[in-house]
């Protein structure tokens, strides 16, 4: 008997102890993991601002295949969540601020806990990555919520890793989304030609990407300074391509509804005339336009038509990529003389 009590005694105070300590802990948490992104911090941001996205790279999902995840109509942006329930209870997640490409500040409510604030941030980095920090902190924290945290082994432990390995998920499945590429033959067209402003250079073909990054915004500036009004997507003339020599002579050139007399000497204006040619489109990253041309020669030769030496060869870019950052969704047209 007088072990009992004894045992009780011990229990007593171990239970006293253990509440003393637990009552002691902090009364808010904070938790923040950051990791580089090699994607665009646009790119980023609109994968994370919409929760249709996110089952794909959590952790939590990938853990315990039995949670489910529930979506509402409103998914995205601000106003959006989702719910998800698994053993330990049913939470929320609901966006209540956003600075686009900048910041997301999110709520989390979880079983009967009181709420968690969520905040991720994206800083651009120069070589076109972001520095992604994903943060979540609660305050004014309840004894039970304290108990549960000190069972699980403290909030750092519980999320921490969790938000490492959903940051290394979302780096992998947006890299490999910014390499998906289609190439369609669109088939045989009759481009419509018009007046155009140009600048011409000759070079070694790797150097093309940095000529065009010159060319290109020179264009563009002399045509905003001039009131230019562009008469569609600018486009690559290509005149010459040696591949025996690795050379390239093009022209990169910006269409306009009339006539321009250039007051500059490296700016000149020409006209193409409307043409019959086999249009093709690449939808994707700009590396891939060596296969769309080697794609479009070849269905020229298997249908037995004939290239017009004398005519032109074009690359129309569609859309800008400053405003569509992510490679995936850049649009390329090229269009090949045929007799």
């Amino acid at each position: 008997m007088k072990a009992l009590k004894y045992i009780f005694f011990l229990l007593l105070i171990a239970i006293i102890g253990l509440a003393i300590y637990i009552a002691v802990q902090p009364n808010s948490f904070e938790v923040t993991r950051t990791k580089t992104i090699n994607a665009p911090a646009s790119v980023v941001y609109n994968n994370v601002i919409d929760y249709k996205n996110w089952e794909s790279w959590s952790s939590w999902a990938e853990a315990d295949p039995e949670m489910k995840m529930i979506l509402p109509e409103k998914t995205s942006g601000v106003g959006g969540s989702y719910s998800w329930e698994d053993k330990d209870g049913v939470g929320t997640l609901k966006t209540i601020r956003a600075t686009p490409n900048t910041s997301i500040k999110q709520q989390m409510q979880f079983a009967d806990f009181p709420p968690s604030d969520v905040t991720w941030t994206f800083t651009p980095n120069t070589d076109g990555t972001t520095e992604t920090s994903w943060t979540i902190s609660g305050k004014d924290l309840p004894f039970d919520f304290k108990f549960f945290s000190v069972l699980m082994g403290g909030m750092e432990k519980q999320i921490g890793p969790h938000y490492e390995r959903s940051l290394e998920k979302l780096d992998s499945i947006l890299v490999a989304s910014m390499k998906k590429y289609s190439i369609t033959i669109n088939g045989e067209t009759e481009h419509g030609g018009g007046f155009y402003i140009y600048n011409t250079v000759s070079c070694k073909i790797p150097d093309m990407p940095k000529h065009i990054q010159q060319m290109m915004p020179k264009l563009g500036d002399y045509a905003m300074k001039n009131n230019i009004q562009m008469a569609g997507a600018p486009f690559n003339y290509y005149h010459k391509w040696d591949i025996a020599n690795n050379t390239v002579m093009f022209s990169c050139c910006i269409p306009t509804t009339s006539k321009i007399i250039s007051n500059e000497a490296d700016i000149l204006t020409g006209q193409l005339q409307p043409f019959k040619a086999i249009k093709t489109t690449l939808q994707g990253n700009y590396v891939n336009l060596r296969e769309a041309w080697e794609t479009t020669m070849t269905y020229i030769e298997k249908n037995g038509l004939v290239v017009d030496e004398n005519g032109p060869s074009l690359e129309s870019y569609i859309n800008d990529p400053m405003q569509t950052p992510n490679p995936a969704n850049w649009l390329t047209e090229i269009y090949v003389a045929i007799k």
